[in-house]
Parts: structure tokens; C-alpha cells; sequence
């Protein structure tokens, strides 16, 4: 998988939610990720909200969107205890 981000942004995500891109590209690689259309927030193209764990065993919620087939990451931060909750029930 190839990604991509706004630099800019990754560094003002990291700021806020303490996640790095980095990080959460490798929630692209958990097997139990579960991913669901964001409509709220797709302006003029799909967004996505993936739900996963990283290697760190953060378990966090990356948006991003799919341009010319590289993934192209909005925003990440860690879940809410009723998302993990939901997350660890499937």
C-alpha cells in the first residue's frame, strides 16, 4: 500500500491527538480493522473512517480518503472508550 499526507497536517494531528501517520498507516495491517464510509465528512470525495490497533497497541481511528489508488491520511487519533468497546466486540 502507498501513502501520502499533508505534512502540515501530520504534524498538527500529532500535536493534538498524539498519533503520528506513521503510526497509523500500520492500522492499514491489523487484520480484525474494520472500515466505514464517513458521508459527514465527504466533501466532493469518499472519506473513510478505519478502526484498528497499531503496533503500539493504540487503538485508533484513521480518516483518509483514496486518490489514484495511494491512501491519503486526514486525520488519526485513538478511540473512544464506546468505539473500542464496539471494536473489540466484532
Amino acid at each position: 500500500m502507498d501513502f501520502e499526507w499533508d505534512e502540515t497536517k501530520a504534524r498538527t494531528n500529532e500535536r493534538k491527538h498524539g498519533i503520528a501517520f506513521l503510526e497509523a498507516t500500520e492500522v492499514f495491517g491489523d487484520d480484525h480493522s474494520s472500515c466505514v464510509h464517513d458521508p459527514d465528512h465527504s466533501y466532493g470525495e469518499d472519506r473513510y473512517l478505519l478502526f484498528g490497533v497499531s503496533s503500539k497497541g493504540n487503538f485508533l481511528v484513521v480518516s483518509y480518503t483514496e486518490r489514484s489508488g495511494v491512501i491519503r491520511l486526514i486525520s488519526a487519533r485513538r478511540m473512544t472508550r464506546q468505539e473500542r468497546k464496539a471494536y473489540e466486540q466484532q
